[in-house]
């Protein structure tokens, strides 16, 4: 992934006069820093950023220039990217499972909160610092409405939680609480379940919560409406008030896609047209490795080479990738006008996270360039 240094208008612009064969993502800066301010001005607690969304130098500068001072790192690599990006911020280690060398080069690092979700890892730091260190256990539940659940994996049910939450305070740690409802969650209540059931849970651990992490999962604006973050806030300061009282725990959060995926602008080429399959520049090894899981955004414009949109009806198109592999395909039909043709470009809209994070160089194919804009 490489980055030109100018600031061009628009991708509108920027197309028609460069013509670009590759793929290309279209970054602006002040989208990025505005939905960094949306997060700071609107959760009532510390605002860190998940990196794992995208580690760009580009983007964790903007965000630290927007007034991030804290990030959620799940590896040593991440957190030396982000202290070079700014060498005091705050390290949140939520990956809950970790090597012991892992362990031992992240202490190097600092790191101010370390998640946890069953005793066996937990008895792994037990040489960790405990001097403005806490441990957060990671509580999972079957609550609904993301596009998928991230406690197959991680987590701890809330009995295991109750245990977990004493084992750390016998080892002298401050003691939290931290979940995630789920990829492109848009419900609140889904935070507002969660909530209850963390109060619950520290009430039979007879623990005192020094933070509430409440994960990210914000949804992005994929299709439809956008979704309604503020509401997310509101709702999750009211449970808050209800479950805990004068008790409250400081609130944290860890927003990855939602805060950087509007940022970002994806341009791709089409490489043929074959009766209704299109075939672009990237695909599922790279770009759009993630719509497999998530399904098609909606947010998609076709422009001719010379910036001239294309317009008409749409129709329900397979879209192959550029690879030699019969996978490299969507798993959906993407909707695209009638008129698509040869070496127009599809732009797809919020595309920020993980686009470029988890693609691949199969077959030569799946780097994008980075060009600033000033806006999308």
């Amino acid at each position: 992934m490489r980055n030109q240094p100018a600031l061009w208008p628009s991708p509108n612009w920027h197309l028609p006069k460069f013509q670009p064969d590759a793929p290309v993502l279209y970054f602006a800066p002040e989208i990025l820093q505005a939905t960094a301010k949306r997060f700071l001005n609107g959760f009532d607690g510390l605002v860190t950023y998940a990196v794992k969304a995208n580690d760009h130098e580009a983007v964790l500068h903007n965000l630290v220039n927007a007034g991030i001072v804290a990030f959620d790192v799940a590896s040593p690599l991440e957190m030396a990217r982000v202290r070079r990006a700014m060498a005091d911020a705050v390290l949140h280690y939520h990956n809950p499972v970790r090597s012991r060398s892992e362990i031992s080069e992240a202490v190097g690092h600092g790191i101010a909160s370390w998640s946890v979700d069953c005793l066996r890892e937990l008895a792994k730091l037990a040489d960790v610092p405990r001097s403005d260190t806490e441990i957060a256990v990671r509580l999972r539940l079957p609550v609904a409405g993301a596009a998928y659940d991230f406690g197959e994996k991680f987590g701890a049910d809330p009995a295991e939680a109750v245990e977990l939450l004493k084992a750390a305070r016998e080892m002298g740690f401050a003691t939290s609480i931290t979940f995630h409802p789920g990829t492109q969650c848009a419900d609140p209540e889904a935070w507002a379940v969660y909530v209850g059931v963390a109060a619950d849970v520290a009430r039979q651990a007879g623990v005192a919560l020094k933070r509430l992490n409440v994960g990210g999962g914000f949804a992005a604006h994929r299709s439809g409406a956008a979704p309604d973050i503020d509401a997310i806030f509101q709702r999750i300061a009211d449970e808050v008030r209800a479950v805990f009282d004068e008790d409250a725990p400081d609130l944290v959060c860890e927003p990855g896609r939602a805060m950087v995926a509007e940022a970002f602008t994806l341009a791709l080429r089409v490489k043929a047209v074959r009766g209704e399959a299109v075939f672009l520049n990237d695909g599922a090894y790279g770009a759009l490795t993630e719509l497999r899981d998530i399904g098609l955004p909606d947010r998609v414009q076709v422009l001719r080479s010379d910036g001239a949109n294309v317009d008409g009806d749409l129709v329900p198109r397979v879209v192959f990738g550029p690879t030699c592999d019969s996978l490299d395909r969507l798993p959906d039909l993407m909707p695209l006008p009638v008129g698509i043709a040869e070496e127009d470009y599809v732009l797809i809209r919020a595309m920020g996270a993980y686009s470029a994070s988890i693609s691949t160089g199969f077959n030569g194919y799946g780097r994008q360039e980075i060009v600033t804009v000033a806006t999308l």
